[in-house]
């Protein structure tokens, strides 16, 4: 039996909670336990994106090969297209700019980049599926204790959750900072760990649907959504289209503002939805898009939530990461993305040799210090996002309104803004984040 210096708990299955699981993997002095609530490892949702800045984590892990085989598109560090945008809430579609990107946007199925990260899980793992975690209880001189709702329990040195936007792991997590904070006087933090405990709606939902390109074909050989990622963008709209699955599937997510942002939603969250609510909500857009809609044939509506920004990713031995710390609204395709850097740089903390059962604490104090300020600073950027590709920007209220010639050059400059404020997912790297993460780790140590 190898000598664990400390066991993981981690909660969810997804993509944060394998890439965790994979990366301290690589260290048999930690011990792995995975727990999903579903029946089963699978992953619901369609296509999943990843910028260069996320893949080279993946590539030092060595998921590389393997990913590499599940994209239609090969991976490169040449300057590409990555999307052409249109606005195409009109009869007659305007193209009006292209995202030229250094390192191409990698798309998959969920299903096949989940099966990468369980083929690279040893042996030796540790998964059990149906265990919703129902709540936690933790001591400074115990173990984490979990409680799971079919009445089962488990222990642990150290738990992650990764368990998504509805995080239990948050809840009790959030609970635990706001008494500490009313028994230090803290009430405005209390209030604000409090407040971070339930999602909020941002005021849009997404129509999502897979569509067999054999099926668009069929109905238009040359449609640009067989070869050419595109998005499609209207006033309070827009539409995302690309290939998965070496081509044969297009992926499709269309959003639209519906109401205001931290409104409560009322119903399900994710429900079936019918081809005649998906197509009116785009019935004047052009022809491009009416053929996709003419394509689809199951389609499922999602209410888009958002976690509110934390006071903190962590308390005593128990963290947070990916959805269940920082679920953003998606429209910089970089949420998975943002999970992968909090299990890679959770990973260098806990695999620190001075990383010990005592210091776990130490070690989660430095992965919120690290990761809390920039996951924050890329929701805000992908909500920008959003509000530039569905016009509600400064300037976006009054585009109808303008001259051929000024609609085009207007559009230009909205394609210069939503680049500048994206380009940070494949012009920079998080090999500095990693190296302060690591160095500041040391100087704790060395003041301990």
């Amino acid at each position: 039996m190898p000598n664990h210096k400390f066991r993981v708990a981690i909660c969810g299955g997804g993509i944060g909670g394998l890439t965790l699981a994979v990366a301290l993997a690589k260290h048999h002095d930690i011990d792995v336990v995975i727990y999903e609530a579903a029946k089963r490892l699978t992953e619901i949702g369609a296509g999943v994106g990843l910028w260069p800045r996320a893949w080279k984590i993946l590539k030092a892990l060595g998921l590389d090969g393997d990913l590499a085989a599940a994209s239609l598109d090969p991976p490169t560090e040449d300057l590409v297209t990555a999307f052409q945008y249109r606005k195409s809430d009109r009869p007659n579609g305007l193209h009006f700019y292209d995202l030229h990107t250094q390192g191409n946007l990698l798309k998959f199925h969920r299903a096949d980049f989940q099966g990468v990260l369980l083929k690279h899980l040893p042996p030796s793992s540790h998964t059990h599926c149906s265990k919703r975690l129902e709540s936690y209880s933790q001591s400074i001189a115990g173990p984490v204790e979990l409680k799971f709702q079919d009445g089962s329990t488990a222990t642990c040195d150290l738990l992650i959750g990764a368990d998504g936007v509805k995080s239990a792991v948050r809840g009790s997590l959030l609970r635990e900072l706001a008494n500490q904070a009313v028994m230090e006087g803290k009430p405005d933090v209390a209030q604000e760990a409090l407040a971070g405990i339930d999602p909020v709606w941002s005021g849009m939902v997404a129509y999502r649907a897979l569509i067999p390109a054999e099926r668009l074909r069929a109905l238009s050989p040359s449609h640009r959504a067989l070869t050419e990622p595109t998005q499609y963008l209207g006033k309070n709209a827009y539409i995302i289209v690309y290939p998965i699955s070496q081509g044969n599937i297009i992926n499709l997510a269309a959003f639209n503002v519906s109401g205001t942002e931290g409104a409560r939603f009322d119903g399900p969250w994710v429900k079936e939805a019918t081809k005649e609510a998906f197509q009116t909500a785009f019935a004047n857009w052009e022809d491009d898009v009416q053929i996709l809609l003419q394509a689809v044939d199951k389609v499922s509506h999602w209410a888009v939530h958002t976690v509110r920004h934390l006071p903190a990713l962590n308390f005593g031995r128990v963290a947070i990461l990916g959805d269940a710390s920082h679920s953003m609204e998606p429209h910089q395709g970089s949420g998975a993305g943002q999970a992968i850097e909090d299990a890679a740089i959770l990973a260098a903390l806990l695999s620190h040799p001075q990383t010990t059962r005592d210091s776990i604490p130490l070690a989660l104090d430095v992965y919120d210090q690290i990761r809390r300020p920039y996951s924050i600073k890329i929701s805000q950027s992908s909500r920008l996002n959003g509000r530039y590709f569905t016009f509600q920007y400064d300037g976006g209220e009054d585009l109808e309104h303008c001259t051929d010639e000024e609609l085009k050059a207007r559009l230009v400059d909205l394609g210069l803004a939503f680049t500048d404020n994206w380009k940070w997912a494949w012009s920079t790297t998080v090999d500095g984040m990693l190296a302060e993460a690591v160095q500041t780790l040391n100087d704790r140590y060395d003041n301990v």
